[in-house]
């Protein structure tokens, strides 16, 4: 009788790959974690119970079938792993990295709640994708048949290019705008190379190139190229902007120099990691070098902040934020990446003004909170304790409260675009088709900030319709 590849979980307990000490990492902006040895990965993956309802592919947006390319990993067939997973993702190596496996996948593996320790998906989704890249089994796309319709896209972000992806594969001409000088969006400029490094995206962008799509960059619709011309030229328009508006901190000096936006410091220190000269870092702006750094806010942008103030050579970090560590919305993986790496959370605290020397922050007042009764949300609502105010003294005060939609139909000068009361693009979920005939929305500009494999699932999923859209005349015309 052959011998059980699966079902180790009993006997093999979960490994995760070796993470670099802190000291070393917190010095460098290379990846923290190691890659799994082949034996590793084949032994982690063999840990799988093979469920016959797997709730980490239905807890997955992208319902990866992730059973399966265990199975096949587990048993060496590695190769035929690699195609089911792209099979169901554009990027599994990008995932891989950088979902909220703890939340999605991993936190709702069986065995896990059984005791044995969840399965490691994420390390060895991201182990068959890069093993397939240094294979050669990741080819540009060659499409059956080249069709005359064109699709315009503006936004080169993950939703972005996983339809640009999709829609070069059935042979539409695809052409992308952004308004950065590369491609990848968040992926390139707003999440830091100790996520995500950088050469793992541009080789997809690469990828995509060789397959077909033309990148527009150093673009910005609405002042460089109008949206209406973008629409005349194309037979279909895929807005994935993203969502790019900092939501703004209160109180007195809360406009003094030294407060700046987290995605203009996450940018600003991915190009010097490209090898640009950014003038905003040589002159401090944007250079936490020597300083005290306060960052505000408690999601994966404030911990990408905190964690790149430390690699920049902060004084000192600390992250403040008005709720408890257990109702924080970033990952409590992060966090404690972060607190290893030297970060101080300041849990339970509300910066509610600004001292300042001269023009420049110097300090941030702030308050002492309590949790209170649940808000509509269920989550409890913090609660000023009076006479708890105190000066958390600061060189640079980073605004990491989230992201809100522009005002695209202004921006664009668009009429008939419409938006919901939050500003997002109104669009219909599954589909992405907005109000305005050939022009679709997805992502974060219609979910609002959000996961970036809720972006990539997004960005299938509307393919599928504008492909949809396109084959219809045809189909009328045929009856």
């Amino acid at each position: 009788m052959a011998k059980q590849p699966m079902l180790k979980f009993v006997s093999v307990g979960r490994e995760t790959p070796q993470k670099r000490d802190a000291d070393t990492r917190a010095h460098d902006f290379d990846e923290i974690y190691a890659e799994f040895a082949a034996a590793k990965a084949e032994e982690q993956a063999s840990r799988c119970s093979q469920c016959g309802v797997p709730y980490c592919q239905s807890h997955c947006p992208l319902h990866n079938n992730i059973p399966d390319w265990l199975r096949l990993t587990a048993t060496h067939r590695l190769e035929e792993a690699y195609q089911v997973s792209q099979a169901t993702n554009t990027f599994p190596e990008i995932c891989g990295r950088i979902c909220p496996q703890d939340r999605l996948c991993e936190g709702n593996c069986v065995i896990e709640q059984s005791g044995h320790g969840t399965v490691t998906i994420g390390a060895v989704e991201k182990y068959i994708t890069d093993t397939a890249w240094e294979n050669g089994w990741v080819k540009p796309v060659v499409p059956e048949v080249e069709r005359e319709e064109s699709v315009g896209i503006i936004g080169a972000g993950p939703g972005g290019l996983a339809a640009a992806d999709m829609l070069r594969r059935a042979g539409v001409q695809v052409t992308v705008y952004d308004r950065y000088d590369r491609a990848g969006g968040l992926l390139t400029y707003g999440i830091p190379g100790f996520k995500l490094e950088k050469d793992v995206v541009m080789r997809r962008v690469e990828q995509l190139e060789q397959s077909g799509v033309e990148f527009v960059l150093n673009c910005n619709v609405g002042e460089d190229l109008s949206f209406d011309a973008i629409r005349g030229k194309h037979d279909a328009v895929l807005i994935a902007t993203g969502v790019y508006k900092t939501r703004d901190l209160t109180g007195p000096n809360a406009g003094a120099e030294g407060i700046v936006r987290a995605i203009d410091y996450l940018t600003c220190s991915n190009r010097v990691s490209f090898g640009d000269t950014v003038e905003e870092y040589e002159n401090g702006e944007l250079n936490a070098k020597g300083k005290k750094v306060v960052v505000v806010g408690g999601g994966d942008t404030a911990m990408d902040c905190v964690r790149t103030a430390i690699r920049q050579g902060a004084e000192s970090v600390k992250c403040l934020y008005r709720r408890d560590r257990k109702n924080m919305p970033g990952s409590q993986r992060e966090v404690q990446n972060a607190e290893e790496e030297g970060v101080e959370f300041v849990w339970l605290s509300n910066p509610v003004g600004f001292a300042t020397e001269g023009e420049t922050v110097s300090a941030a007042m702030v308050q002492k909170m309590r949790l209170g009764q649940p808000d509509a949300s269920g989550r409890q609502s913090p609660e000023v304790i009076e006479g708890s105010d105190y000066a958390e003294e600061a060189d640079i005060v980073i605004k990491a409260l989230g992201f809100e939609p522009e005002d695209l139909p202004a921006l664009w000068g668009t009429e008939g675009l419409e938006v919901t009361r939050w500003g997002t693009v109104r669009a219909d979920f599954g589909t992405g088709r907005t109000s305005l005939d050939r022009v679709y929305a997805v992502g974060d500009i219609v979910r609002g900030a959000s996961l970036v494999v809720w972006a990539i699932r997004d960005g299938r999923d509307c393919a599928a319709a504008i492909l949809a859209d396109l084959d219809a005349p045809a189909a009328v015309a045929a009856e």
